[in-house]
């Protein structure tokens, strides 16, 4: 439970399924959140994205669900839909696994934490790092023994959401995962061991 102005906030965490598919289309709006995205950066190739932007990634991410695929979970305030998570085996998503930025660490099975959105209303209320901590609770129910993630360094200036769309370090830090690595001035790469 968090509290904003005095008052409960109080959130709650589901996996992404058929079910709640509407809720996710209703996040994301009719625009697909950033660029038409639909969460499908990481999944697909750059010039697969690129050709899909929009409605292209509404159906290929809808696919993804409608086959029983988890890709990630949903926070909600109040019974509506105000964040989410992309969480899955890393091996799930292809471009990750083509960076050369964010290559592997080592043949350790990761479960990678790739990207947030939370609604606008709802940003700087902790809703992010109750993502991550559903993430990883969602992970240990699932049999995974360790959750990655990539987060961007932060820089004096504020970042724009869409610039941070992996998370700062600063919101893993609470959940107790550790830096491992930093392949680059602007990313990190932090692991949680789940026990």
């Amino acid at each position: 439970m968090f509290t904003q102005a005095g008052h409960p906030l109080i959130l709650e965490i589901h996996p992404l399924t058929a079910e709640r598919w509407p809720d996710f289309e209703k996040l994301f709006s009719v625009h697909g959140a950033p660029s038409g995205c639909w969460c499908m950066w990481w999944r697909l190739s750059r010039r697969e994205f690129r050709e899909n932007q929009g409605e292209g990634n509404r159906r290929a991410m809808k696919t993804i669900v409608e086959s029983g695929e988890v890709p990630g979970i949903l926070c909600y305030h109040e019974g509506k839909p105000v964040g989410w998570c992309s969480v899955a085996p890393r091996e799930r998503y292809g471009s990750l696994e083509r960076s050369p930025v964010l290559k592997r660490q080592d043949d350790v099975a990761v479960w990678s934490i790739v990207c947030f959105f939370v609604a606008k209303s709802s940003r700087e209320q902790g809703v992010a790092e109750e993502l991550v901590r559903g993430a990883v609770e969602y992970v240990k129910s699932q049999g995974g023994k360790v959750v990655e993630a990539y987060p961007t360094l932060p820089k004096q200036d504020r970042r724009a959401p869409a610039s941070i769309y992996m998370g700062v370090p600063a919101i893993f830090e609470k959940a107790g995962f550790v830096e491992c690595a930093r392949p680059s001035m602007g990313r990190v790469i932090m692991r949680r061991l789940i026990v």
